[in-house]
């Protein structure tokens, strides 16, 4: 049996234009979503290393996020964006409780 070449088809989000009021919570969500892949590194035994090394398990970026190169936390933005505009796409809407 032969194996099939895996082709990613994510949803197209080219026509979902984000909300202006929900431009910060990209940033806070970038923020979440670089906590929740440290805190799993760390769960997994990895440390902070300047060089990644993957039989050390050393990360450079296992740091705040806040101490990210711009190059890295793009990365988590744009995961976040594209996050929000398939929850708009798929019919949902995000709404701010004001409490």
């Amino acid at each position: 049996m032969k194996e099939e070449i895996y082709k990613p088809k994510p949803v197209e989000t080219y026509d979902v234009k984000l909300p202006e009021d929900l431009l910060p919570l990209v940033e806070e969500m970038a923020k979440n979503v670089h906590e929740v892949w440290a805190q799993n590194r760390l769960n997994d035994g990895w440390t902070y290393g300047p060089i990644r090394d993957d039989a050390k398990k050393h990360h450079p970026c296992l740091v705040a996020y806040e101490d990210l190169p711009e190059s890295e936390k793009d990365y988590d933005r744009a995961t976040s964006q594209e996050t929000l505009k398939f929850i708009l796409k798929s019919g949902f809407s995000v709404v701010k409780n004001k409490g």
